[in-house]
């Protein structure tokens, strides 16, 4: 038992990093589990891998807390107003990945749950990122705050993030790119990304733990903690590392972390 809380720890270590930069929480899942093989159904680890972002998910609940709580006795009735506003941005922004998830989430996994498209995506968004930041080195960001984000501008940021439907692409990869093209701040970009987390990954887990049940034993209920527990932790730091690497710096580190990544996930592949 002790070895498989290890493996959580080191699952939700993971976890808390990847799911908040943007190189893909997913392909590095697949990496990991290549070297540390669970005990558990895949039924289990199938329903692990989304249901421990529950525990990346209260890291920004916690983080945001005042920002996104409408509720706020110390906002005044213009706050409380544009916190509502946000979350309204946020609603529009969800609906497209929500309602194409919804429909062919197994058929995705189904079908691009494998190393060739995660190390594809990797590469691709990788090469993107780096194109892109390039393109808009000198460029001065149109929207700033969430005040001047529009709904409509939500909602298109929203249909980026429906690419991260593919495994490897990573969601808040294909939000911050999608928002940065249609020019938000990276600081903008970054924050909108997670808020659009907290009903995406809160729905997918809701979704997996249906599908799988509540039944657990021991063992699956005390590896499932561990590992929301630690993604938590971590989750937290990364976001504030995120945060603060932004404000002096672009994405391109990431694009070139990306890239290299879904080569060496080709190499290990091809030739084990």
């Amino acid at each position: 038992m002790y070895i498989e809380v290890i493996k959580a720890i080191i699952l939700g270590i993971v976890e808390g990093i990847t799911e908040w930069l943007p190189i893909s929480s997913t392909g590095h899942m697949i990496l990991v589990e290549e070297f540390i093989k669970f005990d558990a159904s895949e039924v289990f680890m199938e329903m692990f891998r989304v249901v421990i972002q529950l525990g990346a998910i209260m890291a920004v609940v916690l983080l945001y807390f005042h920002k996104l709580n409408p509720l706020a006795p110390s906002k005044t009735l213009k706050q409380k107003k544009d916190t509502m506003d946000i979350w309204f941005k946020v609603i529009i922004g969800v609906l497209p990945a929500a309602v194409l998830g919804i429909l062919f989430d197994d058929w995705f996994d189904e079908n691009f749950y494998n190393y060739q498209t995660v190390a594809v995506t990797l590469i691709i968004y990788g090469i993107l990122f780096i194109i892109i930041e390039n393109k808009n080195k000198r460029k001065p960001a149109k929207i700033r705050s969430f005040k001047e984000l529009s709904y409509k501008t939500a909602l298109a940021i929203g249909f980026f993030q429906v690419l991260s439907l593919v495994p490897g692409t990573s969601r808040s990869g294909a939000t911050i790119l999608g928002a940065i093209i249609l020019g938000t701040s990276r600081n903008i970009a970054a924050e909108y990304s997670f808020f659009l987390s907290i009903p995406v990954m809160f729905g997918a887990s809701v979704l997996k733990l249906a599908k799988f049940g509540i039944e657990f034993t021991n063992l699956e209920l005390t590896v499932l903690l561990t590992g929301m527990i630690v993604a938590f932790i971590v989750s937290l730091i990364a976001i504030r590392f995120l945060i603060r690497y932004i404000k002096n710096n672009d994405f391109k580190a990431f694009g070139w972390y990306r890239i290299i990544l879904g080569i060496l996930v080709l190499v290990y592949f091809m030739f084990t």
